[in-house]
């Protein structure tokens, strides 16, 4: 087996300040269409349901899409934080019956994704002073690494790196790992397979994740859990509802309760 990842530049990665939100969860993909995005969604309003006061960031900032997914429209966005007219603090709302608050992005913002360095790490730095009131903040991250991703992103507690058993998932998962543990060898990094056939085949993907960075990297990502492939999902992503409202006893969101529930006892 080859390291499926060549062209590595750790150095041109270092610009991460070294500040710290233990409470802070990234929620990132290698490549898009993983169910990132519902995931985020979705363990927001588990830990929520769980009695923690949980906020979810939606840190996609060139295509931001959890306020489509909840049919929410909020009264103030990214936008009007990065122009000045509101604080981050009131940009977030409470999302109805839920008990979590939205940070909405704004799709398709082009000067969003393309924000100077030092109006990003401003952002970042607000974000995790506005962590202070949450017992977990979760950050819905664009799929890649790329700029945005690393300045939001770096200061996380975890970061939970979504992938499905599709090799070009694997790969590109892969790749995020590397390039992450090589800016950040202290990450704390653990992998999640959604739209597993079965808990044994989510095993399996994990697996071949994991033999890829023990060969390559020397180094063993935790397994955050194994969310399975249920209809459900798409339902609710088409309803534009929670999961957990709209299904709290499927398959799925038990998976995702189960991960909310481990990341609580830690």
């Amino acid at each position: 087996m080859t390291d499926p990842v060549f062209n590595t530049n750790p150095a041109s990665m270092s610009n991460v300040r070294p500040l710290r939100g233990a409470n802070v969860i990234a929620v990132a993909s290698g490549k898009g269409g993983v169910g990132k995005t519902w995931f985020s969604i979705t363990l927001a309003h588990a830990l929520a349901r769980a009695g923690k006061n949980a906020l979810l960031f939606d840190g996609d900032l060139g295509l931001a899409n959890v306020d489509i997914q909840l049919g929410f429209t909020p009264r103030h966005d990214l936008g009007q934080v990065i122009d000045g007219s509101v604080s981050l603090k009131r940009a977030a709302e409470r999302f109805p019956d839920t008990g979590f608050d939205i940070v909405a992005g704004r799709s398709g913002s082009g000067t969003l994704a393309t924000l100077p360095s030092q109006r990003l790490s401003g952002l970042r730095n607000d974000l995790l002073e506005l962590a202070r009131n949450y017992d977990y903040v979760i950050m819905d991250m664009g799929a890649g690494v790329d700029r945005t991703v690393r300045t939001l992103a770096g200061p996380a507690g975890r970061t939970l790196v979504v992938t499905t058993d599709e090799p070009t998932s694997l790969t590109d998962a892969y790749a995020f790992i590397k390039l992450t543990h090589a800016t950040n060898p202290n990450a704390d990094l653990r992998i999640v397979v959604n739209v597993a056939q079965s808990l044994k085949e989510g095993e399996r993907t994990y697996n071949t994740i994991l033999k890829a960075c023990q060969n390559f990297l020397k180094f063993k990502p935790e397994l955050a859990g194994i969310i399975r492939r249920d209809l459900k999902v798409r339902d609710a992503i088409r309803t534009q509802t929670p999961l957990l409202t709209r299904s709290p006893a499927c398959d799925a969101a038990n998976d995702v309760m189960g991960i909310a529930q481990r990341l609580i006892r830690e």
